[in-house]
């Protein structure tokens, strides 16, 4: 069966990793309004998924944490870059309040001025410098990392609606068919019974058949409503007020069983390999490494340098337009001996937090280990139903075809046509939801090996 990758949607949000950048070059877009409009064409599972990644709820929530991760990124980097200043200041002094030179001889100004701009750039921090590159770059992947995290639990959810749709769809064609072959079992007894050749007990019977298959085509409906209800909240669609209970949003896909075959090794490896939640856990590992870091950092020795520039008013003149400009450069440094063990303390937490992490990362693998063989279990068991279901439909209305052919010679009965319609009907019934079980349990997983979902081109 053909398959298509998403990856071109997906990488539009995930674009910031672009080799060679530093950082994010922008801040990642948010939804810019709320008018959303209504598909007018059916949507295939290809079509549906790209909606969803442009308007789903979580995704737009996601793309907000990644302007949030954008801006811890920045802050992160500052310590870096060289930090340039103004200042400026003027004063008014009381006379009063202004020590005069012994014989009057002379009074300082009451009114002075000040204005400095200087440029200072960190050289030695304790090696918080080159933690900062390493921890904005990690920040970085790892909010990319959960963020594909989103994408992919979007695309399954996306998946599996749109398949909950599509049997809704299968199975109001089945309860459809069943009612209808009832409603020609019943004109087919009426017949009968008015050329005196039934008793009136065979009318009434399939009548009772056919009032009772009714429901059933009824909860049919009712499934196929909500489960495009579903799908167009997750396709992030407004409703209008106005919209009636059945929403005219229409598939134009089908379910379809994938025959790819997949061994539970290479799944196991291929989701410790793939999975981004383990990826970010790995990630969250290292910035806890450069936390300890920063944390012993505040311990060490601060050195900066700097250049800057000044102008002030005249210490000795009233004119406030005389003035002194000039230059200066120099370097300061600074060290907090002793804290009271306040960096000692940190450290000590920020071992723990990075130990805690490795924990969190051999835990995560073991029940990404677990969810890929349960999903494979599962897949396992949807295949073999699927597999015993092939030809029970083609067998039920071969079995129909008898019944009415024995009924019509005078050697079978109408018990015999109903209990050839009814399994029929389950046969059917069971077939579409076999079909419907395998596609789900592979899309979950392919979802648990951590391979971007494939959607077929339909």
């Amino acid at each position: 069966m053909k398959r298509t990758l998403l990856l071109a949607t997906a990488l539009c949000h995930t674009a910031l990793l672009a080799a060679g950048q530093p950082a994010f070059t922008n801040a990642p877009a948010t939804k810019a309004t709320n008018l959303v409009v209504w598909p007018t064409a059916p949507l295939s599972l290809k079509d549906a998924v790209e909606v969803a990644l442009r308007q789903n709820s979580a995704v737009q929530k996601s793309q907000a944490d990644l302007a949030v991760a954008y801006g811890i990124v920045v802050q992160t980097r500052a310590i870096q870059l060289p930090r340039l200043g103004a200042t400026a200041n003027h004063t008014l002094t009381d006379l009063n309040a202004i020590e005069q030179f012994p014989g009057g001889a002379f009074r300082a100004p009451d009114q002075s001025w000040l204005v400095r701009v200087q440029l200072t750039q960190s050289i030695y921090e304790g090696g918080r410098i080159q933690s900062a590159k390493r921890t904005a770059d990690l920040t970085r992947d790892q909010a990319l990392l959960q963020h594909q995290t989103v994408l992919a639990d979007t695309m399954l959810a996306v998946r599996v609606n749109y398949d909950d749709a599509l049997l809704a769809v299968q199975q109001i064609s089945v309860q459809e068919a069943s009612v209808e072959l009832l409603k020609k079992e019943l004109q087919d007894n009426q017949r009968r019974f008015e050329a005196g050749t039934v008793p009136r007990f065979n009318v009434l019977r399939a009548e009772v058949e056919l009032a009772n298959s009714r429901p059933k085509l009824i909860r049919a409906r009712n499934a196929l409503r909500i489960a495009k209800n579903n799908l167009a909240n997750l396709l992030g669609y407004d409703l209008p007020r106005t919209a009636g209970e059945d929403i005219p949003l229409q598939l134009s896909g089908r379910l379809e069983a994938d025959p790819t075959p997949i061994a539970l090794p290479a799944a196991l490896a291929k989701a410790l390999e793939q999975r981004t939640e383990l990826a970010a856990l790995r990630k969250a590992e290292r910035l806890r490494k450069e936390a300890i870091i920063t944390a012993e950092a505040a311990g060490k020795p601060s050195a900066q340098i700097f250049v800057g520039g000044s102008s002030r008013s005249s210490r000795f003149s009233q004119h406030l337009t005389r003035d002194f400009t000039g230059w200066d450069v120099g370097w300061q440094a600074s060290w907090n001996i002793f804290d009271g063990w306040l960096t000692k303390g940190r450290v000590a937490e920020a071992t723990a937090l990075h130990t805690r992490a490795q924990e969190d990362i051999e835990d995560i693998s073991r029940r990404i280990e677990v969810d890929v063989r349960t999903a494979y279990s599962n897949f396992i068991e949807a295949q073999e139903v699927l597999e015993s279901q092939k030809k029970v439909q083609e067998q039920a209305e071969e079995a129909l075809r008898l019944a009415n052919a024995r009924t019509e010679a005078g050697t079978g009965t109408q018990l015999d046509v109903l209990n050839a319609q009814t399994a029929l009907t389950v046969a059917r019934s069971t077939q579409i939801e076999a079909l419907h079980a395998y596609s789900v349990a592979r899309a979950r997983l392919d979802r648990a090996m951590g391979t971007m979902l494939k959607t077929d081109a339909k």
